[in-house]
């Protein structure tokens, strides 16, 4: 697996594959309708948003290309569908799959609070497994999430995805001062979350401006 950066609308797209897998089986794959209906929705998603079947066309190319996709026109249909193809390329399911899903659909989150967001699906026995799920996908090479240093007042540290690099958040070794002054560099992450969040909410609002 290449290193590799996806548009924040082709993370999108990918997470709501991931999602409808597990909560809607008999009506995966998706087609671009349902899919776009996914991406948009307005619950369980953050940022929320507004893709258009263009929006949607153009991810589905760029994850295609990428192999992580998949493009299927079941017999008697004229009616293309889509499906992740994860399991095969990153070799990844079950509590490592939905681990990443959620994170690529709502962000940067504990893992804790991935735990209690899963939902139907995945049933997590424990936030224990949750970081187990996510301490393989940050093994991975390249890695796929990472773990954010614990900002200040805060009990537990964020996990983020890595497709999107951590909108705009450096990895913790690259945030540590020569000097090791390790508040520093709390502080630091935490302006960089910030600022991740910031933009994400921006491209929301882009993307939902009519065109020209």
């Amino acid at each position: 697996m290449d290193n590799l950066t996806l548009h924040p609308h082709t993370v999108r797209v990918l997470g709501a594959l991931i999602e409808k897998q597990a909560l809607t089986p008999d009506s995966y794959p998706l087609t671009l309708n349902a899919l776009q209906s996914a991406c948009n929705q307005l619950t369980s998603r953050d940022p929320v948003l507004s893709l258009s079947e263009a929006d949607i066309s153009s991810s589905l190319d760029e994850l295609m290309a990428q192999k992580l996709v998949a493009e299927r026109i079941p017999a008697g249909s004229r009616v293309a569908k889509y499906e992740h193809r994860l399991n095969y390329a990153w070799n990844i399911d079950g509590a490592r799959l939905a681990a990443l899903g959620l994170l690529l659909l709502r962000g940067a989150q504990t893992s804790a609070e991935l735990r209690t967001r899963a939902g139907r699906v995945y049933s997590f026995a424990s936030v224990d497994e949750v970081e187990t799920a996510l301490a393989a996908l940050a093994d991975k090479y390249p890695p796929l999430v990472e773990k954010l240093p614990r900002q200040p007042g805060e009990r537990e540290a964020r996990w983020v995805h890595l497709l999107h690099p951590p909108a705009l958040a450096v990895s913790a070794a690259n945030l540590a001062p020569q000097g090791g002054d390790a508040a520093l560099a709390e502080r630091v992450a935490g302006l960089e979350a910030q600022l991740a969040a910031m933009l994400q909410r921006i491209e929301a609002l882009e993307a939902q401006q009519p065109s020209a």
